[in-house]
């Protein structure tokens, strides 16, 4: 996140309470917002991490894409907050709802959404990342979003777009570990091999 920052400074050295014209921002995936609203959060001490799953606000599907989840303790639970959300994507996608208070209907975990897939209660091709869709994408955020929670950087073996068609696919004998991960994502760390995700 430093270098994050310090690249913003270099595009913009004012204090960061002021807003940047679109040609002075730095560049980021869903990801690298969710994750510095994380960092900022819990440098303010409030417990927060960052949840890999599908937002439903982008579009007519289920898009990939990172959130921070944070600790209210006023209310005792925890609210999705979506820092990429800004003025110009709320005026385009006609969004609604605060960015800080996301409803869990707008965006489910990878979790969530393996399980309504397994369940036949989603159609798992409405879940991915442009037009590479379906369980097979489902499964990679599973894996995902087990790592995040277990703050490990998971970019070694995040390698979704290199697989071919034929290796897109989600065999038997991985279900039921999904079904677990998907039930209990914050379990502890499972090491996943390298090619399982490709």
């Amino acid at each position: 996140m430093a270098e994050r920052l310090y690249d913003v400074l270099q595009r913009d050295s004012r204090s960061f309470e002021n807003e940047r014209p679109a040609e002075r921002r730095s560049l980021g995936t869903c990801r690298d917002f969710a994750l510095m609203l994380c960092s900022m959060l819990r440098c303010q001490g409030i417990p927060a991490r960052i949840r890999c799953g599908f937002a439903a606000y982008f579009g007519g599907k289920w898009e990939d894409h990172w959130v921070c989840e944070y600790w209210d303790a006023r209310a005792g639970l925890w609210r999705l907050g979506d820092a990429q959300v800004d003025q110009m994507l709320t005026l385009r996608n006609r969004i609604e709802f605060d960015p800080a208070d996301v409803p869990r209907i707008a965006f489910l975990t990878a979790g969530e959404a393996w399980l309504r897939c397994r369940a036949i209660q989603s159609d798992p091709i409405l879940f991915g990342h442009g037009d590479v869709t379906g369980l097979w994408f489902v499964k990679v955020n599973v894996c995902r979003d087990h790592y995040a929670l277990n703050d490990n950087e998971t970019s070694s073996w995040d390698r979704w777009r290199e697989a071919s068609q034929a290796e897109r696919s989600v065999p038997q004998k991985e279900i039921t570990l999904l079904d677990d991960l998907a039930t209990h994502p914050a379990q502890k760390l499972m090491e996943i091999r390298q090619n399982w995700m490709t």
